[in-house]
C-alpha cells in the first residue's frame, strides 16, 4: 500500500491475440482520458518489460503492464492529522465511517477538517502518493459509510458501477411525525431552489429522483425509517421526506423539529458493491451513532 505508482497487469490470452493494446484497454474500461494521462503525464505501457505504444499488436502470452502517472492532491486540500474510522482498506479502496459534523470535501465555510483533508494526511503517513477520490459523498451533518477509491482509474470504475446501480447504499433516518404506510416510494424530480444556493426542492423541471422507504418502528415523535436510493441527488432523502410532510428530525433547512437533535437524523448504515478487481461481493455496516441511539431510547414506541 506504500507504492506511489498504481499499475495493472495482464497475461494475454489466446482470445485476445491480434488485438491492438488500444482495443484491449478499452475493453478493460481504461478511459481515453486515462490513456492521455499515461502518455503525457509520466505513465507507461509495457509489454514483456519493454515500453510500447497503444498501436502494439498483442500476442498470446504477452505480459502487459499499464503504469499510471503519480497523482497529487489538489493544492487546496492540505493533509491533516484527523483520526479515520477505517472499516476496510486494500490497495484499491477505503471504506470509512464518517462522523456527523465533518464535510466530505472542503467548502468555503469549512476549508479545513474535511474527510478529504484527513485522507490526504493519512496517505502522507503511509507513503501513498495519491489524491482522495470520494465515490459516495455524504452531507456534512449526515453520518455513516463513505466509499473512497485510492486511484483515479478505480474511481472511474466505481462511477460506471454507480451509473449501473451497482453501488447500493442503505440509510436510516428519523422522520418527523408518524408515517402510516409500512413501505413506500417517492418519485419526484429535485432541483435547486431559485432563491438559494444550498437548498433543493421538488420541482417539475428538476432531475428525476427516486427514494424507497420502509418503516422500522413508529415512535411518539418520529418514525424510524430505512431508505434506499435509486438516484443520488443532492439532499435527496431530506427533500423527499420533507415533501411527504415528514422532514427529518434536526433538519432545520427543510422544516425538521430541532428539539431532539441538532443535525439531520440521517445515517448511511450500509454499503454493498462488487469489488472491481477481486469481483467479491462486499458489504459494510456502521451502527447508529450515539446521538441517534439516545433518541431511540428516550422516545417511547407507539
Amino acid at each position: 500500500m506504500t507504492a506511489s505508482r498504481f499499475q495493472m497487469n495482464w497475461i494475454i490470452a489466446q482470445g485476445d491475440a491480434g488485438k491492438l493494446i488500444k482495443e484491449f484497454l478499452k475493453h478493460e474500461e481504461i478511459s481515453r482520458t486515462a490513456l492521455t494521462d499515461i502518455k503525457f503525464k509520466g505513465g507507461s505501457i509495457q509489454v514483456n518489460g519493454g515500453e510500447v505504444n497503444v498501436r502494439y499488436k498483442l500476442e498470446a502470452g504477452d505480459r502487459l503492464t499499464v503504469v499510471f502517472p503519480v497523482e497529487n492532491p489538489s493544492e487546496g486540500v492540505g493533509g491533516e492529522d484527523i483520526p479515520l474510522k477505517i472499516l476496510f482498506e486494500d490497495e484499491y479502496l477505503l471504506v470509512v465511517n464518517k462522523p456527523a459534523g465533518m464535510n466530505t470535501i472542503p467548502s468555503r465555510e469549512h476549508p479545513e477538517g474535511s474527510l478529504a483533508n484527513a485522507l490526504v494526511g493519512y496517505y502522507q503517513r503511509i507513503g501513498l502518493q495519491a489524491a482522495p477520490h470520494i465515490v459516495t459523498r455524504l452531507d456534512r451533518d449526515t453520518s455513516g459509510i463513505v466509499l473512497i477509491a485510492k486511484h483515479r482509474h478505480v474511481h472511474h470504475l466505481f462511477s460506471m458501477m454507480q451509473q449501473g446501480g451497482q453501488v447500493n447504499r442503505t440509510y436510516e433516518a428519523f422522520a418527523g411525525g408518524v408515517i402510516s404506510q409500512d413501505f413506500g416510494t417517492v418519485r419526484e424530480p429535485i432541483g435547486r431552489k431559485q432563491e438559494s444556493i444550498i437548498e433543493r426542492e421538488v420541482r417539475s423541471d428538476g432531475q428525476y429522483a427516486c427514494t424507497h422507504y420502509r418503516v422500522i418502528a413508529r415512535h411518539r415523535q418520529f418514525t424510524y425509517t430505512e431508505l434506499q436510493l435509486e438516484t443520488g441527488r443532492t439532499h435527496q432523502i431530506r427533500v423527499h421526506m420533507s415533501f411527504k410532510g415528514h422532514p427529518l428530525l434536526g433538519d432545520d433547512l427543510y422544516g425538521g423539529d430541532v428539539s431532539l437533535i441538532d443535525r439531520q437524523a440521517l445515517h448511511c448504515k450500509n454499503v454493498k458493491f462488487t469489488h472491481p478487481f477481486s469481483l467479491k461481493e462486499m458489504t459494510f455496516t456502521a451502527p447508529l451513532p450515539s446521538d441517534m441511539s439516545k433518541i431511540l431510547e428516550a422516545d417511547p414506541l407507539l
